[in-house]
């Protein structure tokens, strides 16, 4: 791993940055019951405060975002005070705080939900995944597919969503257009065979995915907006065809979300370097890149071939809140418990050791 290119300073939007590691987003499923963040939140992310760029978990827009047991909302006055205490706790440990906004979709179950309804989609068509629930994993059900108007709705959630985020006190929202979410539902054919303008062809596809980030960035600043997308991996059960189908896709959705200027893209990577190289020359911003399966050697390779401005850490972080120190002086690293990844209490969540307790 070569110090020339991950400890240099960096500025991405109105953030000043001492090197290129970030915070990745993790879904760790300890909110209360009513959305707002868990009781330990705020230790949780000020420990990894020395990561500078710190994403947060998948947090809801509504209701019908929901997914996953636990996992936070950003949409009442409720939400917004409980992650005043996260923002106000990184800032006080010398951090930078985006909240990721990501809507559920079909990849959800009407028993982890607060109203019990229906999950929605683009189109009527079950992603057949088993999910988490109270009474343990359970198949996702047909999603009813959403009206014209009822997008227009969401859009607008999007767009208090991220209102509230800053009123929570963050430094900007990251919007979640991968990983099987609704916006990445949109993308796939397999999951969305609508006939109408938000289905069909490839523009139609993307449209949606746009019109929430054009929203977003209209309500809170484009510098203050960044988006992930992850082209080509198939969670949720979807499939976004070959790979001069998903190049068709990506290089039409991220050259049209470049004319909104957005501080940055994150781009969760599986190996088509051809269309990364594509997309980096499409973003007139930073780009994130997290690659899958990349080890602690690899971790600068993206930003020494010039795909990306910064690497988000995901797992590496999760189990070493000291991460920076560690990789800065080569020093090991702890294992992940992978039995506390979701749920529970304090274990596995704020009580690694770091080099100063171990």
């Amino acid at each position: 791993m070569s110090s020339s290119s991950l400890w240099q300073p960096y500025t991405l939007g109105r953030l000043d940055l001492s090197h290129r590691l970030a915070l990745s987003p993790m879904t760790r499923s300890r909110a209360n019951p009513d959305g707002t963040p868990g009781k330990f939140a705020a230790e949780y992310y000020a420990q990894r405060a020395s990561l500078g760029l710190l994403i947060s978990e998948s947090t809801q827009p509504s209701d019908d975002g929901q997914g996953n047991m636990s996992t936070p909302g950003i949409y009442t006055p409720e939400h917004v005070e409980g992650w005043k205490a996260v923002t106000d706790a990184v800032h006080a440990a010398g951090g930078h705080f985006f909240i990721q906004l990501a809507h559920a979709g079909r990849m959800a179950h009407p028993d982890n939900t607060p109203h019990h309804r229906q999950p929605l989609a683009p189109s009527a068509i079950s992603a057949e995944q088993d999910v988490y629930t109270p009474a343990g994993p359970q198949q996702t059900p047909v999603p009813r597919e959403l009206s014209v108007s009822e997008i227009q709705d969401l859009i607008g959630e999007f767009r208090h969503a991220a209102a509230s985020a800053i009123a929570a006190g963050a430094d900007g929202v990251e919007i979640h257009a991968g990983n099987g979410f609704l916006p990445h539902q949109f993308l796939a054919p397999n999951a969305n065979q609508r006939t109408d303008e938000y289905g069909g062809s490839v523009e139609n596809r993307a449209r949606f995915a746009i019109e929430v980030a054009r929203a977003v960035a209209d309500e809170i600043g484009a510098d203050r907006t960044g988006i992930r997308i992850s082209p080509a991996i198939p969670l949720g059960g979807l499939h976004e065809g070959e790979p001069a189908e998903v190049r068709a896709q990506y290089t039409h959705l991220v050259g049209e979300l470049a004319k909104l200027d957005l501080v940055y893209l994150h781009v969760f990577h599986v190996g088509d370097d051809e269309l990364l190289g594509s997309l980096r020359g499409l973003w007139p911003n930073s780009v994130l890149v997290v690659r899958y399966g990349r080890g602690r050697e690899q971790i600068a390779d993206d930003i020494e071939a010039g795909f990306a401005d910064i690497a988000p850490l995901g797992q590496f972080a999760l189990a070493n809140p000291d991460i920076v120190e560690r990789l800065r002086t080569g020093a090991p690293l702890n294992e992940v418990d992978q039995t506390t990844i979701y749920g529970g209490d304090d274990t596995g969540y704020t009580d690694y050791p770091t080099l100063a307790r171990s």
